[in-house]
């Protein structure tokens, strides 16, 4: 009679793991997609700030997309100039002391599928113009 019973703990040990071996998987795998979702947002925000600075020395918004671009090409995302959006506030030339506002925005593929395909990330720096 004792071996009957540690044969019918045995099965239920692995139902038992069966039942929670997709909950830990889908925990483990939004833990990977959120870090990763969380560096790229990182490295958005300092491609934004890569832009700003490029923006307010050279005046140059290809130079200062291209910056931005070179940020983000450790984790394999391109940054256009659709995706960049330059603001001067008060609104007109960037000199001092006016401000610039550089959002960079763009669609991170995800690395499971799972959680649906890409995730829009933004990234967004602040600088005095003229230097």
């Amino acid at each position: 009679m004792k071996r009957l019973r540690e044969t019918s703990e045995l099965g239920a040990a692995a139902v038992e793991f069966a039942l929670v071996l997709p909950v830990l998987l889908v925990l483990l795998l939004g833990i990977v997609e959120f870090g990763t979702a969380f560096n790229a947002q990182i490295l958005l925000t300092n491609a934004a700030r890569e832009a700003a600075r490029s923006m307010t020395l050279s005046g140059d918004e290809t130079e200062a997309v291209a910056a931005a671009d070179a940020a983000t090409q450790p984790i394999g995302l391109t940054v256009t100039e659709a995706d960049v959006t330059f603001t001067v506030s008060p609104a007109g030339p960037c000199v001092s002391p006016a401000r610039l506002s550089v959002d960079v925005t763009v669609e991170k593929p995800l690395l499971t599928g799972l959680f649906g395909a890409t995730i829009p990330l933004t990234g967004k720096a602040t600088r005095q113009c003229g230097g």
